[in-house]
């Protein structure tokens, strides 16, 4: 187990700084530093002497090693536009992703799981089939077309939720069940072959002929197994769901980090844009990092190199 920890550490460090890297290069080649603090009516003597100034003009590799030693020390830069310290702004919204984002995995799993159990023990039925075509259809709708249909039928024409914020719990609703939603498929068809596979083993047919009730066989001797892989993917579906949070936040205008993406990208705020990018790249790499360490903990036989 120790083996697996470093070893995912390892990995995990060197896809940051990979991540770091591509960003730092590609965030910096497309628009010009100087230009974007100037602002788009600055004449060229104030853009250069901008670019005199935050040393713009250096090599780019040296103020990626320069960025970089202050990330490593905590200090994300300052952003262009509101000329505050990166890291105040990220921490001001993660709150709202991460409550946003814990919202829509509980719903997926709170869907996806009893749907998963209900398509493999009614296996062939028509409950497997209704399954089935709830998760082609979730699979199928776009999350934002989602998102205006639910706002238009629950704030429009109901009145029942509000369409936009994140002052309240209620503004949550409706961007959590979207965001869910999308996950929930993924997560119903996993569990769904997961049991049929357990109820076909020869231990539960052994428990079967002892007698034992089917809801004991379910919960008590099938349910742990078969969700193994949910636990690996709910991790990875956590990490889509902060990072996809972009156009979600932007439809109901929720002040999180997805928003604060669009904010930042459109107005060229490219100190914001590299946090942003930095930040969940390191909650991806943590999730999926947990993600491994469960999994083979959960299942001594599960050998993960």
């Amino acid at each position: 187990m120790l083996n697996l920890i470093i070893k995912r550490c390892v990995v995990g460090l060197a896809v940051l700084l990979t991540i770091s890297t591509l960003t730092f290069a590609l965030v910096n080649s497309a628009v010009d530093p100087a230009q974007a603090v100037a602002g788009q009516g600055a004449s060229f003597a104030d853009v250069d002497a901008i670019r005199k100034l935050y040393g713009f003009d250096r090599p780019i590799y040296e103020r990626y090693f320069t960025w970089l030693e202050g990330a490593l020390q905590g200090d994300l830069g300052e952003s262009y536009r509101q000329r505050r310290p990166v890291l105040d702004i990220v921490a001001e919204r993660l709150p709202v992703t991460l409550l946003l984002g814990c919202i829509g995995l509980t719903i997926s799993l709170a869907l996806g799981i009893p749907l998963g159990i209900l398509a493999a023990t009614k296996h062939g039925s028509i409950w497997d089939s209704l399954a089935l075509g709830f998760a082609v259809v979730g699979q199928a709708m776009p999350s934002f077309w989602f998102a205006l249909l639910s706002i238009v039928i629950f704030s429009v024409m109901l009145g029942w939720l509000p369409a936009s914020g994140s002052d309240t719990w209620s503004q949550f609703i409706l961007p959590g069940v979207t965001l869910g939603y999308f996950s929930t498929p993924m997560i119903m068809r996993l569990t769904r072959s997961g049991m049929i596979d357990v109820l076909d083993s020869d231990y539960i047919r052994t428990a079967r002929a002892k007698g034992l009730p089917t809801s004991k066989i379910i919960l008590r001797h099938s349910l742990l197994n078969a969700l193994l892989p949910v636990v690996s993917v709910a991790a990875v579906q956590f990490g889509y769901m902060l990072g996809g949070s972009v156009v979600i936040e932007t439809i109901f205008a929720m002040r999180g980090v997805g928003y604060l993406a669009w904010e930042s990208i459109s107005q060229a705020d490219i100190p914001v844009v590299q946090a942003l990018v930095l930040v969940m790249a390191v909650v991806y790499v943590v999730l999926t990092t947990a993600s491994d360490i469960l999994t083979a903990w959960l299942d001594p036989r599960v050998k993960l190199n």
